[in-house]
Parts: structure tokens; C-alpha cells; sequence
């Protein structure tokens, strides 16, 4: 009963680090190796798991003896410091150093932990990512002015937890960004408008989603895989509404939908404060622990210098390829270090300042707004793609180097016990007397013995037939 209770237990804790991870945008195959490696540091081999982006099943004990718990994953994104906080137990529980009743606890505290900055700095933090992306984008004066305002908005809108408001706030954001920046482009030079209406959906980009889900097919997962690119479309489509919609209300004619190229850009240095704005303020809006500060950064400046590498030797198109394949290897260089942050806190900022859903939404507006934006959706999704390609193969790379090669796992099904028993023996075997299912037929075998009433000792007979007292 004790060993059936802790399997339970096990279940319940390998559900909820499960959960959390798919919370913290890991890919399902991540999430599997990490809860085998979990089991097995519990000392169950016998343990199996199965995740979707949306239900984990696991299962504890092999063939018949076997029990499964499922649980439904609709758990909000996780912010930094909650990430950073379950990183820190999946590595405790790797070396079996909590008790599963515990690690459950310490679950449910990450879940209800309350963010390490108030409502007035987070904003703020928004505004300031917003900011340094507008620097990035539309590199203008008034751009970044107008970028920081509608920043500090959305930074705000986005703190109301909601689950309903969560599905059409997409749209609405959208709708109220484009409004302004349509409004205010015919007097103020801002640069691209549509490049700046990037920066302050930043967040609501599906960036990683469609870069997390390329992976995911790219690694066989083609059911995680297949449903987050279609929902990063559909999330990319919602957008794209706002947006037309807005432009429709104000009245704008379908060729102002095409992107500009920057009039007079800033000098190089800007992108530098640009790339360190984004930073800071992915570090407030987030609540990110203040030991990831400087590991962001770092990736930030890596991911960057690869993209304009690679936009000079390779072009845009495939730039991100460039910058992904720089960024990779840093990422699990740095969580793999002993007082290093977890994979995801660096990868998101990154994946964000690639802009490989920026791009997405800059060319299916001019998809859908014109007539001459398939092209440039056609290339947003093979940017999308190339960073995705770029994070797999440097994602290779470092395992091949610091771990080594992996031999290809053997086919193999478990049959019952059950069923194992009764297998047909072989040849030779049926060939000697008294073996099971021998040709030469099988010996009669006495009846169990009987003890008396008294007991039966050594020299009892096994005869069933009363026996007579002598005389």
C-alpha cells in the first residue's frame, strides 16, 4: 500500500513539473526527457509520459500493474522569476533531493507567487522594451517617443489576469496601436508605421510559438508541432484584424500598408541602446531574477551581432538562421554553468529581438491589405523557419560536443507477464521428458499432500487414502 501511495505521489509531481514546464514555453519533447529523468533519479524505470501542448498523461509501473494520471494544461505563461523558480526545483528533483509531497508544495508556491516589482515598474519596464525594439525597427526620434506611450499602455492593459479578456485583448491592442500610429504618421515623422506598430505588440507576437512549433516538427513532434503553428497563425491573423480595422475606420488606402525603408537611419551606436533598453526592460516587465540580468544581455548582444552578420553575408531573409545558430550554443553554455539561468529565461528576449514574428505580421498585413504582400509574407515564414533551423542545429551541436553521440534507440514492446508465460518453448526443450508441453507427454504428477489434523511431519504419506491404525 506504502508503494502504491508514493507511485501516486510521483504521478502527481511529475504532473505538476510537467504542467509547469509547458507554462514556461519548453518544447514537449524537452519536457518528456526531463520527467524520464526525473522518474529515473526516483528510482522508477518504469515510468512513461506522454505531452501535448494542452494534456500530459503519465504513467507509473509496466504491463498490467501500470496507472496513469492525466491532467489538462491550461496554465498561463509563467513570468521570469517563476520560471527561474521551477528551473531551480526540476534541478532538485533530478537528483531526487526533495520529496515528491514537497516538490507539490513548492509547485503550488511558484504558482501563486506574487511578481518581485509592483504595477508602476513593470509598466514602465514594457515601455522601455518597447522602446529599445522601436530602435531596432523604425529607428527615429519620434518613433521611439511615440513607441514608449503606447508601451507604457499595453504594459499596463497587460497586468488586468484574465482569461477572457486574455483571447480579444490580441485584437483590441492591435486596434488601439494602429488607430494612433495612423492618426498621428500624417503629422509626425515617425518612420515605417508599420514597423512601428511592431514594438508595442512585441508581446503579443507569436515569435517563439511559431519557432517553439518548428522545432517541435523538426524534431517528430508533429502533433505539438502542427497545433502551435496553426495557433500562431490564427494569434498572427488576430492581429492583422486589429490592424486593417484600424485602418479602415481612419481611412487608409491599401498601398500605405506596404513597409518603408528607414529615410535616415541612426547612427550604429543606436542599436546598441536599443538592444540595452530591451533588455532592462524585459528585466522589469517580467520580474526576472537579478542574477539572469547580465546572462540576458549577453545573449541579447550574441543574437544581434549573428543577425547582422549574417544580414550582410547571407540577406535578411535568412538572417535569423545566422543569429540563432550564434545565440544557441550560448543559451545552453550559460544553463548549464553551475550558477547559470534556465534555458528559457535567455531564449524568449532572444527569439523576441530576432523579430521572427514581426516580420510574420508585417508581411500578412500587407497580404491582406493589398495585393502585392504574398511575397513578403511567403518570406516572413521563411525567416520564421531559418531561426527555428538555426536554434535546432546549434541546439545539435552542443549536445554532440558536451555530451556526445546518442545510439538510436532499439525497437522494443513489453508483452504481458501474463502472456510471457505462455509462450511456446522451444524445440529442443519440448524434446526432454517432463518439461512443459514436452512431446513425450506430461507426468502424472501425486496429489497435494494432506496434513492431519494434528499436523503432518516429516515422514507424513501423501497417500489421500485413509490409512488404518495398527493393530
Amino acid at each position: 500500500m506504502a508503494d502504491a501511495s508514493d507511485r501516486a505521489m510521483l504521478r502527481r509531481f511529475l504532473l505538476g513539473l510537467a504542467e509547469g514546464m509547458n507554462a514556461a514555453a519548453e518544447t514537449v519533447d524537452g519536457i518528456r526527457d526531463t520527467m524520464l529523468a526525473v522518474s529515473r533519479a526516483y528510482g522508477r524505470d518504469d515510468t512513461d509520459i506522454l505531452v501535448l501542448p494542452t494534456a500530459i498523461i503519465v504513467q507509473t509501473g509496466s504491463a498490467e500493474e501500470g496507472r496513469v494520471a492525466l491532467r489538462s494544461t491550461l496554465t498561463p505563461s509563467f513570468r521570469f522569476d517563476q520560471i527561474a523558480a521551477l528551473y531551480a526545483l526540476v534541478g532538485q528533483a533530478k537528483r531526487a533531493a526533495i520529496a515528491p509531497v514537497d516538490g507539490i508544495g513548492r509547485l503550488n508556491e511558484i504558482g501563486a507567487m506574487r511578481p518581485s516589482y509592483g504595477w508602476f515598474v513593470r509598466t514602465f519596464g514594457h515601455a522601455l522594451l518597447v522602446t529599445g525594439l522601436a530602435l531596432l525597427l523604425t529607428p527615429t526620434w519620434q518613433g521611439a517617443v511615440v513607441a514608449f506611450v503606447l508601451g507604457g499602455f499595453i504594459g499596463l492593459a497587460k497586468l488586468v489576469r484574465s482569461q477572457t479578456l486574455q483571447l480579444v485583448f490580441p485584437v483590441f491592442a492591435a486596434f488601439v496601436c494602429a488607430l494612433a500610429v495612423f492618426l498621428i504618421a500624417p503629422y509626425v515623422e515617425i518612420g515605417d508605421p508599420i514597423r512601428l506598430l511592431i514594438a508595442p505588440l512585441a508581446t503579443f507576437l507569436p515569435g517563439g510559438v511559431l519557432t517553439t512549433g518548428t522545432m517541435e516538427l523538426a524534431a517528430g513532434q508533429m502533433v505539438a508541432g502542427a497545433s502551435r503553428l496553426v495557433f500562431g497563425l490564427v494569434q498572427l491573423g488576430l492581429l492583422t484584424f486589429g490592424i486593417i480595422a484600424a485602418g479602415t475606420v481612419v481611412g487608409i488606402e491599401s498601398s500605405r500598408y506596404l513597409s518603408l525603408a528607414a529615410s535616415d537611419p541612426f547612427p550604429w551606436w543606436t542599436a546598441i541602446g536599443g538592444v540595452l533598453l530591451f533588455a532592462v526592460g524585459n528585466f522589469l516587465h517580467f520580474s526576472a531574477p537579478s542574477s539572469t540580468f547580465w546572462w540576458v544581455l549577453l545573449v541579447l548582444f550574441v543574437a544581434y551581432a549573428g543577425q547582422q552578420v549574417g544580414q550582410v553575408l547571407v540577406g535578411s531573409t535568412v538572417s535569423g538562421f545566422v543569429g540563432a545558430l550564434a545565440m544557441t550554443p550560448v543559451v545552453l553554455w550559460i544553463a548549464s554553468l553551475r550558477h547559470g539561468v534556465p534555458s528559457q529565461l535567455t531564449f524568449l528576449p532572444g527569439f523576441w529581438l530576432l523579430v521572427p514574428g514581426a516580420a510574420g505580421l508585417v508581411g500578412l498585413t500587407e497580404a491582406v491589405g493589398t495585393s502585392e504582400g504574398l511575397e513578403d509574407f511567403a518570406t516572413a515564414l521563411t525567416s520564421v523557419m531559418s531561426i527555428a533551423l538555426g536554434v535546432l542545429i546549434g541546439t545539435a551541436l552542443y549536445r554532440v560536443v558536451h555530451r556526445g553521440a546518442d545510439e538510436i534507440a532499439a525497437f522494443h514492446i513489453e508483452v504481458p507477464a501474463a502472456l510471457a508465460q505462455e509462450e511456446e518453448p522451444p524445440f529442443w526443450a519440448r524434446m526432454v521428458p517432463g518439461t512443459p508441453k514436452s512431446i513425450w507427454g506430461a507426468r502424472r504428477r501425486k496429489p497435494p499432500e494432506t496434513p492431519s489434523e494434528g499436523g503432518a511431519g516429516r515422514g507424513a504419506t501423501s497417500d489421500p487414502r485413509p490409512q488404518t491404525p495398527d493393530a
